[in-house]
């Protein structure tokens, strides 16, 4: 985690400042040789970026779609169906948290709504255990978002940014645009499943990790295994666990989605030989398919050469 959180401030150098966590700080850990990290982002956003033939299907992978970056080179490590549009569940969220960190302050507080709680509880959908009436800031809903993927917290969130979710909505496909992300259509903040919703590629979603991944606060936030909240007058408290499995020894995040018309689906990050890889896999067939494809895709990856 150290080394990622230099080499993510790295990647966020030349870019808009964005304010830091109040807690935890990250350990600073010795300088890294990270030059060309810089350039390879760029490169993935614009598409610039080539996967050659011995890539592709040589690691074996069930995912129906899965895409593999390295950030440092700007090399395609691995590529199948990389454009095929498909659901893509809760790694939605990833986006309606970059939206929201370019919407709000980190200290802003917002309020739960029985719409919010309700709009989860309708849906089937994971949460985070919000209650109508509770007041927390941006900043714990952003935990409340990524680690338990809570849709009452993204549902907050996109109803005061958007304002209104609708409003949130045509933000997160702006967003997408600007990003390259051009096989991507959003509907909702949260990725439940809904006539005509959500799209995208396995190649879009490494370019919305590629983002993500250029502001530290969605990193610390994706990549935390547990937060706690205590107790407040405006709150109850709250223990929040990342779903993600390959935390904290295996990748620094960043997401999982689940639906059914999605099946299971990732995208993490990962520091191999000092260089960041950014992935996803789609659709795996079980929980336990989509990170032994994960690992097999970083494994591979650092088997030919990172």
């Amino acid at each position: 985690m150290a080394v990622f959180s230099v080499l993510v401030t790295v990647l966020v150098a030349a870019g808009p400042a964005v304010p830091a966590l109040a807690r935890p700080a990250p350990p600073v850990p010795a300088p890294v040789a990270a030059a060309s990290v810089v350039a390879a982002p760029d490169a993935v956003a614009s598409g610039n970026t080539a996967a050659g033939p011995a890539r592709r299907g040589a690691v074996a992978v069930t995912a129906p779609e899965a895409y593999l970056v390295d950030l440092t080179t700007g090399t395609v490590e691995y590529a199948k169906r990389e454009t095929r549009r498909v659901p893509v569940a809760s790694l939605t969220k990833v986006m309606t948290a970059y939206v929201v960190r370019r919407s709000a302050s980190l200290s802003d507080v917002v309020t739960v709504t029985k719409e919010d709680v309700r709009h989860a509880a309708d849906g089937g959908a994971t949460h985070a255990g919000l209650r109508a009436g509770e007041r927390l800031t941006v900043r714990d809903l952003l935990y409340a978002l990524m680690l338990p993927s809570g849709a009452d917290a993204a549902n907050a969130l996109a109803r005061r940014y958007g304002p209104g979710v609708k409003g949130f909505v045509a933000k997160m496909n702006r967003a997408a645009r600007a990003l390259g992300m051009r096989d991507t259509r959003y509907t909702n903040a949260d990725g439940l499943p809904k006539p005509g919703g959500d799209r995208s590629t396995a190649e879009d979603q490494v370019r919305l990790a590629r983002a993500a991944l250029s502001d530290p606060v969605i990193t610390v936030v994706a990549g935390t295994p547990r937060h706690a909240v205590p107790k407040t007058g405006a709150h109850r408290a709250h223990v929040w666990r990342n779903t993600n499995r390959l935390l904290p020894d295996e990748a620094q995040g960043l997401k999982t989605g689940y639906t059914r018309p999605a099946g299971y689906c990732l995208m993490f990050a990962s520091v191999r030989a000092g260089h960041t890889l950014a992935g996803v896999v789609l659709g795996d067939r079980t929980d336990a398919a989509r990170y032994r494809s994960a690992r097999r895709l970083l494994d591979g990856a650092a088997v030919s050469g990172v």
